[in-house]
């Protein structure tokens, strides 16, 4: 028997282990704003703190995208696409159309291009903006938050002058835009260039270097190439892990080929990697808008074919062929040869691409969009799994799941 001065009445760790009968726990993590964003619901079962396996359910957002496309003119998808990333819709705006006006087999105006560009990558930074300010928010930075909104609502007010809408812009139009430039839009842009620079620049010196923001996002939610790729990654969170893939480089469209930019490409794969290719892809997004402006020629922004294009009101008010097209582009839509079509441009999240087939009339026989967003969610799992539950978050929001793409 052991002496009483060498007793320890107290039972080591195994031994409380070892009778203590426990099990893992089960929780629902939304749906609910802000940290699962509109319709998510993630099923978690937790050991502790530790993520021990986990259900994406994306919800009940749905809006019968496809089948209500093909029930309308190919003109009237427009402000369906909208809707899919509602942040960023001129990216589906143009997206959409330029896989139309391949499958037609039509040029659009040089200028209508440029502006194409212009709006695409102004909604781009304003949708990079959202998703830093978002991570920042939710991991207690609230000051880095306000100042990316405040940005984003610069950006917005020049979407709505050359638009006439803050969120849903139907804008573009088969052969090219709905309308010009407004007066004075250009000098407007190039100020608010300078503003974003600002606002970018305060948002970088809060988090790029922040203790707090940085053992938060530094080697969390990683995920290795090979993993990304097999799940069908794209866009900054592809390219956070090292894959330099770019539509606008490597598949250029409209004009991207006529200007100097740089691919932003990651290492690590981690959440640190995909806010700072957002952080990096603004000034790029910038110097790109700049050039844009500079080379802006003059010119039509839409084709002059009636069997495409409106006829002005003056050909419909006095001439019978104005009559005629006018009412046959909207009762019965535009003429796409029959045929299918497979086309994306780069969005803000990553590829954006269009099935699209067509069997000669006027509305669309069948059209499929493959969004980034939906990828990137199947990958969530997957990079949360085995760590901690405080990492999810940050996780969730580097990978900016847009529930309108994601449920459609």
């Amino acid at each position: 028997m052991a002496a009483f001065d060498e007793y320890d009445p107290t039972p080591s760790d195994d031994e409380l282990e070892a009778h203590l009968q426990t099990r893992n726990m089960v929780v629902n993590l939304g749906p609910s704003h802000p940290a699962t964003h509109g319709t998510v619901r993630l099923r978690i079962e937790l050991d502790g703190e530790t993520i021990v396996k986990m259900d994406t359910e994306v919800g009940f957002l749905h809006r019968g995208f496809q089948k209500s496309c093909e029930n309308v003119t190919w003109t009237q998808v427009i402000p369906y696409t909208d809707r899919l990333d509602y942040v960023a819709s001129l990216h589906n705006n143009f997206g959409y159309l330029t896989a139309v006006e391949q499958l037609i087999g039509i040029e659009i105006p040089e200028r209508a291009k440029y502006i194409r560009v212009i709006g695409a990558e102004l909604h781009r930074i304003a949708s990079h903006l959202t998703t830093a300010g978002a991570l920042s928010m939710e991991l207690g930075g609230f000051a880095s938050f306000l100042y990316a909104i405040e940005a984003r609502d610069i950006i917005t007010d020049r979407i709505t002058e050359l638009t006439g809408a803050r969120l849903t812009t139907n804008f573009g139009r088969i052969g090219g835009l709905n309308r010009d430039l407004p007066d004075g839009w250009v000098e407007k842009v190039e100020k608010t260039l300078v503003k974003i620079e600002e606002f970018a620049g305060e948002i970088d010196t809060l988090l790029s270097r922040n203790r707090i923001f940085t053992d938060r996002t530094r080697g969390t939610g990683i995920i290795t190439r090979d993993d990304a790729l097999s799940f069908g990654f794209t866009g900054p969170c592809l390219r956070a892990c090292g894959v330099d893939y770019d539509l606008r480089k490597k598949k250029p469209y409209w004009v991207y080929d006529r200007f100097d930019f740089n691919v932003a490409v990651g290492h690590n794969g981690d959440n640190f990697d995909r806010y700072y290719m957002r952080v990096i892809e603004i000034a790029e997004s910038i110097k790109i808008v700049r050039q844009a402006l500079d080379q802006l020629p003059g010119g039509p922004v839409m084709v002059d074919d009636w069997r495409i294009a409106l006829p002005p009101k003056e050909n419909v008010y006095n001439s019978i062929e104005g009559v005629i097209a006018h009412f046959k582009l909207v009762m019965e839509g535009v003429p796409v040869p029959a045929g299918e079509i497979y086309s994306a441009t780069e969005s803000a999240n990553g590829e954006l691409g269009w099935y699209i087939r067509s069997d000669g009339s006027g509305r669309p026989y069948k059209l499929h969009v493959r969004a980034p967003g939906y990828q990137l969610l199947a990958g969530l799992a997957h990079m949360c799994e085995g760590k901690m539950l405080a990492d999810l978050i940050p996780t969730f929001d580097t990978i900016n799941m847009i529930g309108g793409e994601v449920e459609q």
